[in-house]
């Protein structure tokens, strides 16, 4: 679970995710996309994979492997003609045109108040990886949680959702209320009260200790090189 604020240029990793789709009249975006926006100083290559639903609407993904962010999913992507809109974190907006051809998509990232342009070409199908599913969870481990962590003296709150399905399998999120709603999938082991969370596209792990009441889950969490302690409480 990302808990650090990143520079401007590690900051475009979590900024991947697109706008809710609409009906479209122009070439279709589906497909695995690269490029590079160019923050000051230095291109930063990123990837973009989309793929169209059943529906009309587009699932997507985000990877910077220079920063090891890896198919960051985007929350929203909007495709009206030939415009393309699509971010991870909701203050971190891309929006481009895409080509006569299909093959490219130019435009501008928006980032703490600055514009930068980025270009993409297009790479073959679509490569969109699922997170796998997680072994079935206790029931007292299902439901939603909160958390409020301080990172270089400011919070963040942090949304943390654990549920079971039908078939056996269970699944997470992670949400960043502070960092424009990005969303984090979660792998999730349990050992009776020792849980280990941890979130995919942005490799960090959450080792944790349910209370007996099964109303806290208290731990650290380990990104890179750094820890911080945290308490998830069972939201009310």
């Amino acid at each position: 679970m990302r808990i650090y604020h990143r520079p401007l240029i590690a900051g475009l990793l979590l900024l991947a995710s697109a706008l809710p789709a609409r009906a479209q009249s122009g070439p279709d975006p589906s497909g695995h996309w690269e490029g590079s926006v160019q923050a000051p100083g230095t291109p930063v290559p990123f990837e973009l994979d989309l793929a169209k639903r059943a529906n009309g609407g587009f699932d997507g993904t985000l990877t910077v492997a220079a920063q090891k962010i890896k198919s960051l999913p985007l929350t929203k992507v909007a495709v009206e003609g030939s415009s393309v809109a699509f971010h991870a974190r909701s203050d971190q907006p891309f929006t481009g045109v895409l080509s006569d051809d299909g093959q490219s998509i130019t435009g501008e990232f928006l980032i703490s108040g600055n514009s930068l342009p980025f270009t993409l070409a297009r790479s073959g199908e679509a490569r969109i990886q699922r997170p796998a599913p997680s072994a079935r969870i206790a029931k007292e481990l299902e439901g939603t949680w909160t958390a409020t962590v301080v990172a270089e003296g400011v919070e963040r709150h942090l949304v943390m959702t654990l549920e079971n399905h039908p078939d056996g399998t269970a699944s997470g999120r992670v949400v960043n209320e502070d960092e424009g709603g990005l969303t984090l999938p979660v792998a999730i082991a349990q050992e009776g009260k020792h849980i280990t969370i941890e979130t995919l596209p942005i490799a960090s792990t959450f080792v944790a200790t349910l209370n007996d009441a099964a109303t806290e889950l208290e731990g650290t969490v380990t990104q890179g090189p750094a820890t911080a302690r945290v308490t998830f409480r069972r939201a009310k």
